[in-house]
């Protein structure tokens, strides 16, 4: 099993630019895995990546999610500066855009552990823990993915980090979006993640004030080796 990670950071990218980046790394480890397997290669074992970015405004629709989330036409998209993609990963409708800490995991999780329920509770994980960096207490809320501050009362609960993943023959791409100086307004513009009763929230407006995302992003790099075992590469 092979435990080591290729960090990668993008920067701000289009969110199209990256999935297609993401795709071709996820397909060309997918060829690796059937080839070891047939005793087609001299390789012995399949890579993992991890990518970081921000992108500029955009709304993802998740393959079984409903287009009826998105409370906004294509005309209104572009005078907000936004696109828009229906895409393969798990998951309804969310927002990506600046000051937002994107991660993208693209691991064959027969180098880690194969139980995707793991996987996704270990990408929550790393968020709590970065949280409680922070000094704030988040968790879980039953039947709905993702990371939640006040999660058990119904009237305060917001979420801070959406998950959405795709996994084919074990190996994962998409990931997580963490709101850190996250314009929130954009997200009145759909139901997030499907869900009405529930509001969002991000680092900076639960601390009052704006947050060094680069930090941010070293604390969730720790806490993601902590966990996966990750021994991260250049």
């Amino acid at each position: 099993m092979n435990k080591k990670v290729k960090l990668i950071n993008k920067g701000l990218i289009e969110f199209k630019k990256c999935w297609d980046f993401q795709a071709a790394i996820f397909d060309d480890i997918i060829r690796n895995k059937i080839a070891i397997r047939k005793g087609e290669t001299k390789n012995t074992a399949t890579d993992n990546f991890l990518i970081f970015c921000e992108h500029p405004h955009v709304y993802t629709l998740g393959k079984t999610g409903e287009k009826n989330n998105l409370l906004i036409d294509e005309s209104a998209l572009k005078s907000k500066d936004a696109s828009y993609y229906h895409i393969n990963r798990g998951g309804d409708v969310t927002y990506h855009g600046p000051g937002q800490l994107v991660g993208y995991p693209i691991l064959d999780l027969d180098n880690f552990f194969t139980d995707i329920n793991k996987y996704l509770r270990f990408l929550e994980e790393a968020v709590i823990l970065t949280l409680k960096d922070y000094g704030i207490e988040s968790g879980r809320v039953k039947g709905a993915t993702g990371v939640w501050i006040d999660g058990d009362n119904p009237l305060k609960a917001r979420k801070i980090c959406a998950i959405g993943v795709k996994l084919s023959r074990w190996v994962t791409m998409h990931g997580f979006a963490l709101n850190v100086n996250t314009d929130l307004d954009y997200f009145d513009n759909i139901i997030p993640c499907g869900i009405s009763n529930k509001s969002v929230t991000s680092l900076q407006k639960e601390l009052g004030q704006f947050q060094d995302i680069s930090s941010v992003q070293e604390k969730v790099v720790f806490h993601l080796q902590s966990l996966f075992g990750f021994e991260f590469i250049k």
